[in-house]
């Protein structure tokens, strides 16, 4: 065997690790739609405007997200908008993520809490290696208390939510952009802030180990909460 052959060979096995790895995780899309209690995103229906009803800021008076059909109809062309296709690829920082807004529909697209409260949402019993929820702090940042319920105990994690408006520190292994740099609407769909707006999404890091059953997600007066959607990642 020579030399340049053991080294192709050596990265062909690699490779066929690698693929046969990403092949064997399972992102699953966590069914929260009856928490959905908000409509952030204006969204485009037979060629008209459907309007944010309560949105990201403000207490949900202040400012929503448009789709960027939305925002052409609007005339804001070149803008900071959401893509039209609600399910946001996968990168090295988190999972294909399904958010709950469509063109074409007129639904409740989020859960928005103000204050303090919590909420709750079941999860396929498995073994989950990540489980990640998309999030927006506004007001400043929001302090989480995370409670994992798996099929013999629980976990309890705290978390700090950053505002959407402010960056990501490089190498923060919990957080990370869904959708970064966006634009935001105010009433009438008036453009008030062209850019610098996110999406996060926070890894809670359940343990790969034990069969999680529910996660309790509870938070602060501090900061107005809206979550998006959870993914998890089975292997």
């Amino acid at each position: 065997m020579t030399f340049k052959y053991f080294i192709f060979l050596s990265v062909c096995l690699l490779a066929g690790r690698v693929a046969n790895s990403q092949h064997s995780n399972k992102t699953i899309q966590i069914d929260i739609q009856k928490l959905l209690n908000a409509r952030p995103v204006t969204t485009v229906t037979d060629g008209k405007l459907q309007t944010w009803v309560t949105g990201i800021d403000g207490g949900g008076k202040g400012d929503g997200y448009l789709t960027a059909d939305a925002a052409k109809l609007n005339g804001d062309h070149d803008t900071h908008a959401l893509p039209d296709n609600p399910l946001i690829p996968a990168n090295s920082f988190h999972p294909a993520t399904l958010l709950h807004y469509k063109n074409g529909d007129n639904g409740n697209q989020s859960l928005n809490v103000a204050g303090i409260d919590s909420f709750s949402f079941d999860v396929p019993h498995k073994k989950y290696s990540g489980l990640y929820l998309s999030l927006t702090s506004s007001e400043g940042p929001s302090q989480l208390y995370i409670t994992l319920t798996y099929s013999d105990g629980s976990e309890f994690k705290d978390f700090k939510l950053p505002d959407y408006y402010d960056d990501i520190p490089e190498g923060n292994s919990n957080l990370s952009y869904l959708v970064h740099d966006l634009a935001k609407w105010g009433q009438g769909n008036k453009i008030t802030e062209n850019d610098h707006h996110n999406i996060d999404v926070l890894n809670i890091h359940p343990d790969p180990g034990r069969i999680l059953k529910k996660v309790t997600v509870s938070k602060d007066k501090a900061g107005y909460l809206v979550f998006w959607a959870a993914t998890g990642v089975t292997e």
